[in-house]
């Protein structure tokens, strides 16, 4: 009929691929196998005959040795850590997953983790279980501030952040009390391995590094374009952001291929069995550890639509709660240290799924399941048509930016002048807007562990941050480091409470970001997106606070 409404089209399905194409495929990867194997044997049989020779090697080897201590951060050990993480990896996705993996979790693992949650959730044996828990974290707390009695006040930060999440709270009697302790523990633990276990200090200092050579590469971008000039200079929407162009071209690429999706899920599986929250929740603060928070929704953006309220407001804490790695790049240049930001990007995801709960409990029927999550995949036809989008999205990531940081200064700078002139006109000098909001701050840095001497400091730097961006605060804070204005520990506890989207900016753009994958879900989102805004904060307020206790003065010497 004609007046009848025509029906919607379906995209046409992909056609499966030809048995010509699949004997390509295969001889590829056996090839790429065979070239890595050989580059690898090559690798080993240099190291043993030039490298145990040398007079380096010879006087650090003791004669029992047939090789060298192995540096696992350079060189041929780093080649053995990637050859050996590949190889456990491919095995595992391609062997015993397939093979040996899904039967196993199907017939045993999942029947006895079904009964351990049964009986670990019955309240006198969950409420046992986190009362020992609770007294070994405080204990070990305790123990780490034996020698210094100072660090005993950052205690006091993760209670107070608690207590204030509570009051606060959407729904006070139905608070998880079990995922919020889960997450805060988990939190707690990434710390401890970042921060005081020697190996995992040396994976994030070594990951640190190598973080910071891998953006630099984009400065060869950036001198070729813009000129030696502004970058030595580093004028920032040129020489600083130009990172962000080549980390998102990267991203693009990397989830093209499916490597990003395959790490997500790994870390979503993880956080969801650590804490106890949703698929999506997981996979989105699993996300946030590596992308942006208006990235890193698109890798659930099937399920936005039917997301129960407190989990869009857990998409929202785990946006506020991290920064992306494209911004990585300028927080470094600024003198942040790379190793300090990766930690506690890892350490917020866990405690950003804490938080989201205490401020906003779920009280609805969640419509997502394990079983029924699939990933997003990249819409990208080719490698350089990922490359090219990925390139384009950073674009527009760069003119919000850079629009952000103009409109706010201008507005903060208009807003001080004007406190400025009205206290001058009673006789007090120097008093502006900001400085006035930066007393709030002073009592909550000194909860985190900073030292009353460097709290007014300390309180601008994460004032700026909160009411401003964390670009203007990480710079100030590179000049008061550089300035020696505040002590070592102080300037490393700023890191992590620094180390978060929470601000009015990013404000407009989640909620932007948000409302554009799911139109009919705008008012809710506008509704938790403020709460939200303060969970994010106390995340980092919180890691501070761990970090202001964990961190040892050898590694901030």
């Amino acid at each position: 009929m004609a007046d009848q409404a025509p029906e919607e089209e379906t995209p046409p399905e992909k056609p499966p691929r030809s048995k010509a194409m699949r004997i390509v495929l295969i001889v590829l990867h056996v090839l790429l196998h065979i070239v890595f194997i050989a580059h690898f044997t090559a690798a080993t049989v240099m190291f043993i005959v030039f490298d145990r020779d040398s007079d380096e090697c010879s006087s650090r080897a003791s004669k029992k040795n047939i090789l060298c201590d192995i540096n696992w951060c350079h060189g041929y050990g780093f080649l053995i850590v990637i050859f050996v993480l590949f190889y456990i990896l491919w095995l595992y996705y391609w062997v015993f997953k397939p093979y040996v993996g899904i039967k196993l979790y199907n017939n045993y693992l999942e029947p006895a983790i079904d009964k351990w949650i049964v009986f670990s959730r019955q309240l006198i044996v969950s409420g046992i279980m986190l009362l020992i828990v609770i007294s070994l974290a405080v204990a070990y707390l305790g123990y780490e501030c034996r020698y210094d009695g100072t660090k005993a006040i950052g205690l006091a930060g993760p209670v107070s952040f608690i207590l204030i999440g509570f009051a606060v709270s959407k729904h006070h009697k139905r608070v998880p009390w079990r995922i919020v302790t889960h997450g805060i523990l988990g939190q707690l633990l990434l710390g401890i391995f970042c921060l005081r276990v020697p190996f995992g200090r040396a994976i994030f200092e070594c990951l640190g590094e190598k973080v910071t050579i891998f953006l630099n590469f984009a400065q060869h971008g950036a001198r070729f374009v813009y000129g030696d000039r502004i970058c030595d200079d580093y004028v920032f929407a040129f020489a600083i952001l130009a990172v962000v162009f080549f980390f998102s071209v990267v991203s693009s690429i990397m989830y093209y291929l499916g490597w990003m999706q395959f790490i997500l899920s790994g870390l979503g599986f993880l956080l969801q069995a650590m804490v106890g929250t949703t698929v999506c929740e997981s996979v989105n603060a699993a996300a946030n550890i590596f992308v942006g928070m208006s990235e890193s929704p698109l890798v659930i953006r099937p399920y936005i639509l039917i997301l129960t309220v407190s989990e869009l407001h857990t998409i929202c804490t785990s946006g506020y709660a991290t920064v992306a790695g494209t911004v990585l790049g300028a927080y470094v240049s600024f003198g942040a240290s790379p190793a300090f930001l990766i930690t506690a990007s890892v350490m917020a995801a866990p405690g950003s799924l804490a938080f989201s709960k205490l401020f906003y409990p779920e009280t609805e029927e969640s419509l997502t399941r394990s079983d029924n999550i699939q990933l997003e995949k990249s819409e990208d036809t080719s490698i350089l048509d990922a490359a090219a989008s990925g390139a384009a999205a950073a674009l527009m990531i760069v003119l919000g930016i850079v629009s952000n940081i103009i409109a706010f200064l201008a507005i903060l700078f208009f807003l001080n002048a004007l406190t400025e002139w009205t206290f001058e006109l009673v006789g007090l000098k120097n008093i502006t807007l900001l400085f006035l909001l930066s007393q709030a701050f002073v009592p909550i840095v000194f909860l985190m562990g900073v030292p009353w001497r460097d709290c007014q400091e300390v309180g601008m730097v994460v004032a700026e941050k909160s009411l401003i961006n964390e670009f203007i605060a990480y710079k100030h804070l590179g000049q008061l480091v550089k300035d020696n204005k505040i002590g070592s520990r102080s300037a490393s506890i700023a890191t992590f409470a620094l180390c978060g989207f929470a601000n009015p900016g990013s404000l407009g753009i989640l909620i932007a970001a948000l409302s554009a994958m799911a139109p009919t879900r705008r008012s809710d989102i506008t509704r938790v997106a403020l709460r939200a805004y303060f969970a994010g904060s106390f995340v980092s307020f919180t890691s501070a606070s761990f970090a202001g206790i964990l961190i040892q003065d050898d590694f901030i010497s």
